[in-house]
């Protein structure tokens, strides 16, 4: 079942070249921090680009439970009316995540220290995810949090009346985590201390910086050490939202192993933190170029060119290298399989958690259109067997997963037969034109 309705069964066949220009949505990780940063104003902060999926949508609905004006402008352009650093109201209803584990795990950050309580609910797949990864790091400002077994949704927190400031070593990497610990620290006086053994992406610190509070960044024999000073008045303001470098990774793919193909991927966030794909493609062999590097809203941005690339070869990809691309092993995995050769992708472990166990879902519907997969706790490799010898034929389950769901939808466009998708549905909490704006490239998805 889909999260938002009935299941939405999908197939995709072999298609004719991939061409044209592929205008990808605003970037998901940015969209909810500006909405929850523009909250924490006061005055008016605008935003364009917003990536206007479910993911998001159910984000700034969680604002304005919270308090916040939050105004739909139309075309992607939104405004808010915050309510101030520590100025969240006690909402009336339950705060519906819907399948954002990102969404929900930023919002307890916020909420932690402040005195006020919430109950966070969202979709099944959301429900089963654990939360005491967050919750563990807010129990120390003084937030209390009550859930189901197993810390999981539905889940009552109780924020923190008289907060203090905490030192936390993040024990695997996940900017959730590191992200839901800085917000907490914004409400709470002196200086919190984040540590990161491995960088994770970095769009939180970014538009802390931007928005106007005291943070820095260095590194120390720990790892990397973040320290903010908390109680800022943070400065109302406009954010430009770069599209989105996960959004973009499935028409860059599809083109990668579809022949004849050449696609331009305009206006894509490069952030080092987050283009981890980009450079592991290109290691593969892959014909994959940027053009018009630039800075736009002190974010790298580029417009990125994929054409086929018929030598394809499996390499193994670093571990550390998995922060920047945890989201787009699912598709890399369906480009290994037209590579020639074993793809290894390792120390992983992150994907076990995710919408669903990535690793499981990616594993099971490969095997089912006829590639080979080994898996581990926390890794999994990818035996290739060349572009034209991929079988198809499968039918692959999404688990409420956007990513699997989409992932499976790119093998059928280059595959030797149809392959099938239980439920499309979850498509639409991050990017909610992936059909449309396919087709338009010339693939051949359909609704069954």
């Amino acid at each position: 079942m889909s999260g938002h309705g009935d299941p939405i069964p999908m197939t995709s066949v072999a298609c004719g070249p991939l061409r044209g220009t592929a205008e990808v949505p605003g970037d998901k990780s940015i969209s909810h921090r500006a909405l929850i940063l523009g909250a924490l104003c006061v005055g008016e902060t605008t935003i364009a680009g917003l990536l206007e999926g479910q993911d998001v949508l159910d984000t700034a609905a969680a604002m304005r439970a919270f308090g916040a004006d939050v105004t739909d402008q139309g075309g992607g352009r939104w405004s808010l009316r915050g309510v101030g650093v520590g100025g969240f109201a006690e909402p009336e209803g339950v705060i519906d995540c819907g399948n954002s584990g990102t969404g929900v795990r930023l919002i307890m950050g916020v909420m932690a220290t402040q005195p006020v309580t919430a109950t966070f609910t969202g979709d099944a797949s959301l429900n089963g995810r654990p939360m005491a990864r967050v919750t563990d790091p807010l129990a120390l400002f003084g937030c209390q949090a009550v859930g189901r077994t197993g810390g999981r949704l539905p889940m009552t927190l109780v924020g923190a009346r008289a907060p203090v400031p905490v030192r936390y070593v993040v024990p695997v990497p996940s900017a959730q985590v590191k992200s839901a610990v800085l917000f907490a620290g914004l409400n709470a006086p002196g200086q919190t201390v984040v540590i990161e053994r491995e960088a994770t992406r970095d769009h939180t610190e970014r538009m802390l910086e931007g928005f106007g509070a005291e943070i820095s960044v260095r590194e120390t024999d720990e790892g990397r050490e973040i320290t903010l000073t908390g109680q800022p008045e943070l400065r109302a303001q406009h954010i430009e939202v770069p599209r989105d470098p996960s959004s973009a990774a499935f028409p860059v793919c599809a083109a990668l192993i579809v022949p004849g193909s050449d696609v331009l991927v305009p206006g894509i966030g490069l952030n080092p933190t987050r283009a981890g794909l980009f450079t592991t493609l290109r290691e593969m062999g892959a014909d994959l170029v940027y053009e018009n590097e630039r800075i736009e809203g002190g974010e790298p941005v580029a417009d990125l060119r994929a054409r086929f690339s018929p030598d394809l070869r499996g390499i193994d990809v670093p571990p550390a290298r998995a922060a920047s691309m945890i989201d787009e092993y699912p598709v890399l995995s369906v480009v290994a399989a037209f590579a020639t050769g074993q793809t290894v992708m390792r120390g992983v472990r992150e994907l076990r958690v995710k919408e669903s166990d990535r690793i499981d879902a990616m594993a099971k519907g490969l095997r089912a259109n006829g590639i080979d997969v080994d898996e581990g706790e926390d890794w999994w490799a990818v035996k290739g067997v060349g572009h034209g010898n991929v079988a198809g034929g499968g039918l692959c389950e999404s688990r409420l997963d956007h990513r699997i769901a989409m992932s499976f939808l790119i093998l059928g466009m280059a595959s030797n037969a149809p392959v099938r998708v239980d439920d499309g549905g979850p498509i639409a909490t991050s990017f909610p034109i992936f059909e449309p704006l396919m087709a338009g490239l010339g693939a051949k998805l359909s609704r069954s």
